[in-house]
């Protein structure tokens, strides 16, 4: 099996699963909540991940609450921001090729009668400068809503540039990021990011799902998206789970070792596979740029769907459209945002990678498309 669909999710590592197994066992198991000895042994371990997990991130552990997806870390920030700072703005900037997890909250905010105002980017994805400081002179922007690498494309965000334009440009404007794709592949230290509020997933790290982190900076009010108990400082009501936030935190610490290895290794099997397929007409959608963990690619003569059951009969797993959107059919709104004609755009492919990858796999990648087009192109 050659599985080049990372983005959509990764498999569980070996030393996750240990840990879920260590972390089941009965002595950790109790409520955190719990006035007994079991209680504060539970409570113990569950802050001790939590404070490790901060600093792996650079960030204070007051800062880190355990969600159960970025999906969820993403509507706690931009939602709950807004309904706790109305006098802030009312106004959210961002772009169109946001994830489906911003997309929809902004549509949120939108019905309830805020502005959201959309940044208009270039054929790279990257939000064009200009487009951001027309959009912030029009005043009573609360919240920046970004993606430090996109999720179809690999693009990554020039966020040094658009922080400190935003900081000029509307000093009292809150920023959040998606992380998403950018953690363990790229440096992530939120103490010097500039983000004041990002989210993470940890079934795109080796992780299993269900367990994700929301990053808010300590200065920063926003009202909990679930309330209840008032578990995690009242941020995020609900039993805590040693286990699910210890899964976390073990993948973290393995995809934090050896980044740049694991990037150098990628970046050989993207090279090669934009060298091959470009020889073989096909189009290469992803930017120069982009981070190499994606490549998003246009093959001449085949809709992206039908390419991609072409490739599975082969055992080669891919994906078309974000994994969010997949089952709508649609072509990639983030390609159409991008400039990228809707004939090339309805036949792409998207490859992503992990550092468990290899290079025998990309070669074993085009023989298979080699014939593929043999068989199914006259």
């Amino acid at each position: 099996m050659i599985y080049f669909d990372n983005s959509a999710t990764t498999f569980v590592s070996d030393g996750v699963k240990a840990k879920i197994n260590e972390l089941m066992d009965e002595q950790v198991s109790a409520n955190p909540g719990a006035l007994h000895k079991l209680g504060n042994k539970a409570i113990e371990v569950y802050e001790g991940i939590r404070k490790e997990t901060a600093g792996l991130l650079g960030a204070k552990p007051e800062e880190i609450f355990f969600t159960s997806c970025a999906t969820e870390s993403a509507n706690t920030a931009i939602k709950g921001y807004m309904s706790r700072n109305k006098r802030a703005g009312n106004a959210v900037i961002s772009t169109r090729t946001e994830h489906k997890a911003t997309l929809e909250c902004l549509e949120y905010l939108s019905k309830l009668g805020f502005a959201v105002r959309y940044v208009k980017v270039g054929s790279d994805g990257k939000p064009l400068m200009e487009s951001l400081e027309e959009e912030l002179a029009k005043g009573g922007v609360a919240l920046a809503c970004f993606t430090l690498v996109n999720n179809e494309t690999g693009s990554i965000l020039p966020f040094e540039s658009i922080a400190k334009t935003i900081k000029v440009k509307s000093p009292s404007t809150v920023i959040y990021l998606d992380c998403v794709q950018a953690l363990g592949k790229m440096p992530v230290n939120l103490s010097s990011l500039g983000a004041d509020m990002a989210s993470f997933s940890g079934h795109k790290i080796h992780s299993i799902k269900g367990n994700g982190v929301l990053y808010v900076r300590k200065d920063v009010r926003i009202d909990p998206l679930i309330v209840g108990g008032g578990q995690q400082d009242g941020m995020r009501s609900g039993t805590q789970s040693a286990v699910l936030a210890g899964a976390f935190l073990e993948a973290l610490k393995e995809v934090s070792t050896g980044i740049e290895e694991g990037r150098a290794k990628v970046a050989e099997i993207n090279e090669y596979l934009r060298k091959e397929l470009t020889a073989r007409d096909a189009i290469i959608l992803s930017p120069d740029d982009a981070l190499p963990y994606v490549l998003n690619v246009s093959f001449k003569g085949f809709e992206s769907e039908t390419m991609l059951h072409c490739l599975e009969i082969y055992d080669i797993y891919v994906s078309t459209v974000s994994a969010c959107s997949a089952k709508t059919k649609k072509v990639s709104y983030v390609l159409l945002e991008s400039g990228v004609d809707r004939k090339i755009a309805a036949n792409a492919v998207r490859l992503s990678f992990s550092r468990e990858n290899t290079m025998e796999e990309a070669k074993e990648f085009i023989k298979r498309v080699d014939e593929i087009y043999d068989q199914f192109l006259i």
